[in-house]
């Protein structure tokens, strides 16, 4: 947890039998009629490999959830190559971001993250400061917060907001890493965010299925 990929195990959650990518998300939209699914590809992003066969699986049996999949693109060609391929969208982390940032970010539809640790910003500083390079959606990834259940990132979620309005730019803004429950959701919505990326809180049911139904 906490983005400690080398402790990540496979997932054990009330919502379904297996650990199958399929089963989990049939358990997660058996609680609410989710719209969008963000995949983390980690074997892409650490080069050991992918999962293409897994999201070719999950397009096919749920075609009405768009697929945000961060597979640790960092340049054009293959940003293209995946809206080409109906494998979702591709999620641009900053943390593998190069010096060609500026050229990738406008190679097509994509999704920025904006990662940080426990450090701070992590990739390119441009890209975390000029708000006009960003696309018109952005996740703001607090890896240390993932599944911590500490609660979001509000003081880099307010910056970043700040940062945007300042360079005249409203890019949908997206969560990522400690939502607890509904009243995070609620301080989240109140602040303008468009969305957060929630899984342990689901698991564990401290979303309840009528929560999840009213945010989803």
């Amino acid at each position: 947890m906490r983005g400690q990929r080398a402790a990540y195990r496979p997932i054990r959650t009330p919502l379904a039998a297996t650990s199958r990518p399929l089963d989990v998300v049939a358990g997660l939209l058996a609680l609410a009629p989710f719209r969008t699914l963000y995949v983390a590809d980690l074997d892409a992003i650490t080069g050991t490999g992918d999962h293409c066969a897994t999201l070719d699986d999950l397009h096919a049996a749920f075609p009405q959830l768009d697929l945000w999949v961060d597979a640790g693109e960092a340049d054009a060609a293959r940003i293209r190559q995946r809206a080409a391929s109906g494998r979702g969208v591709s999620v641009v982390g900053t943390e593998t971001l190069g010096a060609a940032a500026a050229g990738v970010l406008a190679a097509g539809p994509l999704v920025l993250s904006l990662d940080h640790d426990a450090a701070g910003p992590l990739g390119p500083p441009a890209v975390h400061a000029d708000a006009r390079l960003w696309p018109e959606r952005v996740i703001v990834m607090t890896l240390a917060r993932v599944g911590s259940g500490e609660g979001p990132d509000l003081a880099s979620l307010d910056g970043i907001a700040a940062r945007a309005v300042a360079a005249g730019v409203a890019p949908a803004l997206f969560a990522a890493g400690g939502v607890r429950g509904p009243g995070d959701l609620e301080a989240l919505s109140r602040r303008g965010i468009a969305g957060a990326l929630v899984a342990s809180a689901l698991h564990d049911g401290r979303i309840a299925p009528r929560d999840a139904q009213r945010w989803a």
